[in-house]
């Protein structure tokens, strides 16, 4: 028994860090990106960007965009604790929809309580204020997450690589379609991220002390491939967007075709590989919190 408690303990500081570092990294990422000229600059890039090649993908960008909507959130919130509830999972279904609701409700409270100072970077939406977080995104990612949490463990992985990449077609959408900044939607993930983490620190408080963790369930080799995909594509991205720094006196609607492609692709990378470490940080953690029970 000692031992369990021992684990279940060593998991619950675990997900404080986890917890603790993604607010970190939102709070770094907001000052950056929206009280700094270079963030702005960036985020601008990369929005005038999103031209090139858009009427190739418009249709692709409107489907997955309109099929957010409160219903279809609505409608998967319930999905999500029907599945757990029909494991016998009460306390996974109240968290998996904590996880959903506290992380919507979070980026809306977050998206109109936050002021974006004026460098005059990006004037044809000064006027438009806030964006970040990114409240479509929100949506795709928390689903996402949830759906990894309550998921039986022989389809986990599956799930977990069909849920990161729909989040991360969402996250790259909103930037496509002109709608958020690619700050917004990786901010977005973040806010997920960090509610993820209270959700399975929650289910070790009411884990049931016939708790049995089996190594099996751990799905090390695709948290892998996501965490260190996740992990090159951010890194991609930096270096991306780290060179076009020596042009951060330009305005970006003066810019050429390159420089902007690189800003809206490196953009892209970075939002996409952010959903994916986010994906492997849970999917690593989902045999501790979620365990069999003995009987």
């Amino acid at each position: 028994m000692r031992v369990r408690v021992t684990a279940r303990g060593w998991t619950a500081v675990w997900m404080v860090v986890l917890g603790l570092t993604q607010a970190a990294a939102f709070v770094v990422l907001w000052r950056f990106a929206m009280h700094t000229g270079t963030g702005q600059w960036l985020d601008t890039v990369a929005l005038t960007g999103n031209r090139i090649g858009q009427d190739r993908i418009d249709g692709l960008v409107n489907r997955v965009l309109n099929a957010m909507s409160v219903v279809s959130l609505l409608a998967a919130t319930a999905t999500i604790g029907f599945i757990a509830l029909i494991r016998g999972r009460k306390a996974l279904a109240v968290a998996a929809t904590l996880l959903i609701a506290g992380a919507n409700v979070t980026t809306q409270l977050l998206k109109y309580g936050l002021g974006r100072p004026d460098f005059g970077i990006d004037p044809d939406r000064v006027y438009a204020g806030n964006s970040l977080p990114s409240g479509h995104t929100t949506v795709a990612a928390s689903v996402a997450v949830a759906l990894i949490l309550v998921l039986p463990a022989r389809v986990r992985a599956l799930g977990a690589f069909l849920g990161a990449a729909y989040a991360a077609v969402a996250g790259v959408a909103t930037l496509s379609a002109g709608w958020h900044r690619p700050s917004d939607a990786v901010a977005a993930f973040l806010v997920v991220g960090g509610w993820a983490a209270l959700a399975g620190f929650l289910l070790l408080v009411f884990q049931r002390e016939q708790a049995q963790v089996s190594s099996e369930e751990a799905h090390r080799v695709a948290a892998a491939v996501l965490g260190v995909g996740g992990l090159l594509a951010v890194l991609a991205s930096g270096l991306a967007l780290a060179s076009l720094l020596d042009q951060q006196q330009v305005p970006a609607d003066e810019l050429s075709r390159r420089p902007l492609f690189i800003g809206y692709a490196g953009s892209a990378a970075g939002i996409a590989g952010t959903m994916g470490v986010v994906a492997a940080l849970v999917l690593v953690s989902v045999h501790r919190l979620v365990p069999r029970w003995k009987g």
